[in-house]
């Protein structure tokens, strides 16, 4: 079916942070699935683990107990907050079994009859119906109404906002399950989130006894350059999600919890896919690198680096840029509203230096290349990006 706008352009292997097409051309990868191989392509940790996965056993039915996922969910809780792991597939296959968890909680918890959960303008939760009435961006929403009722939205890093909402729905009794969140807003255009934001999110949560759920599909897993996003702002959520870089481009998702495991009860949910053997060994394979290999520090600095380019191609090419945003190797260019310039008409641009990048919305360029990515490697990365530029400036 039509449901993707393809670029003119077949790949058919990879290594590390490279991509050659049928064609023999070699393209170095800002995009890495979107956020989500995070160990580069064909990476030989995750070639010897799956490899010996396969010999072994690929799936069975979540009517058995299986020890590779038994091991990631130990791996994850150990690394997290979190005390129970449910999983699944997907990044918007987790946000629906937080929505379910959410409501379930709203009802057998704070006696609501109709749960509300509150959701940030510009957010980006998935595809699925839930997931999709949950983000709060409309053009998401066109040709598929009536969306899933029960979701309002207050502006991202707007404390008044927030407050606004908040305390009219709560005025009259409770009405609010959870408020649901991404630490950083990758599809809405790399939006970071505010500290003090973030914890008077946490403070009005806690007081009215509602859930805080953080949607780290994009920002887990070592993205921002610290394990969980929520890291970096120095609080916990009640409830979090994963998938894009846990199976390092393997499908899998996940709902975290710390005080709920005991919500959902047998028949409550599930996932035949879910959690099965060869997806857990390839994010146990992931997590174990990302420690071997120090990734996360490994991260910061290119992350930092990246940052620094950026900063001077923004300040080179004043005429289509604003400025950055970004953390850790989650970073954008931010486009000028009053031209015609596009992020699309940027990553067009970059295909011709041999570059992949992604867009973040129509204005803003998102780089968001392996966590193994060189220092060698955001230089080329950089050049390239110049390059691109040059023509379009």
């Amino acid at each position: 079916m039509k449901t993707y706008n393809r670029f003119p352009l077949d790949l058919i292997r990879g290594k590390g942070s490279w991509v050659w097409d049928q064609k023999g051309r070699k393209y170095l990868d800002g995009v890495a699935g979107i956020a989500t191989c995070s160990l580069g392509h064909s990476d030989k940790a995750l070639i010897k683990s799956l490899s010996k996965q396969l010999k072994r056993l690929q799936h069975v039915s979540n009517l058995y107990g299986i020890p590779e996922q038994e091991e990631l969910a130990q791996w994850l809780t150990s690394q997290s907050f979190a005390k129970s792991v449910f999983f699944c597939n997907s990044g918007a296959e987790a946000n629906e079994a937080a929505i379910k968890l959410a409501r379930k909680y709203g009802h057998i918890e704070r006696n609501i009859d109709n749960p509300v959960i509150l959701c940030s303008k510009e957010s980006f939760h998935g595809r699925t119906l839930a997931a999709v009435s949950a983000t709060g961006q409309t053009k998401y929403h066109k040709g598929f109404e009536p969306m899933v009722q029960g979701f309002q939205f207050f502006s991202y890093n707007d404390s008044e906002s927030f407050e606004n909402l908040f305390d009219t729905l709560e005025k009259t009794g409770p009405q609010i399950a959870a408020v649901f969140i991404e630490p950083i807003q990758g599809e809405g255009g790399i939006n970071i989130g505010k500290k003090s934001f973030f914890e008077l999110l946490r403070k009005k949560c806690t007081r009215s006894n509602v859930l805080l759920i953080f949607d780290e599909v994009q920002t887990g897993m070592g993205r921002t350059g610290t394990l969980w996003g929520y890291e970096q702002l120095g609080i916990e959520p009640d409830v979090f999600t994963l998938a894009k870089g846990l199976g390092g481009g393997h499908a899998i998702g996940a709902l975290l919890v710390n005080q709920l495991a005991d919500v959902f009860q047998p028949g409550d949910h599930a996932s035949t896919f879910g959690g099965n053997p060869f997806a857990c060994r390839a994010a146990l394979t992931v997590g174990q690198e990302i420690q071997k290999r120090d990734l996360l520090n490994k991260v910061t600095e290119r992350g930092n680096q990246l940052k620094e380019g950026l900063i001077k191609l923004s300040n080179k090419y004043s005429d289509i840029f604003i400025s950055t945003r970004g953390v850790g190797l989650i970073q954008g260019l931010v486009i000028k509203d009053n031209i015609k310039t596009t992020s699309l008409d940027i990553v067009k641009s970059a295909l011709e230096e041999k570059l992949l990048l992604v867009s973040a919305g129509v204005k803003v360029l998102r780089i968001v290349p392996p966590l193994t990515i060189t220092k060698k490697e955001i230089n080329e990365l950089l050049s390239r990006l110049d390059k691109c530029l040059m023509k379009l400036s």
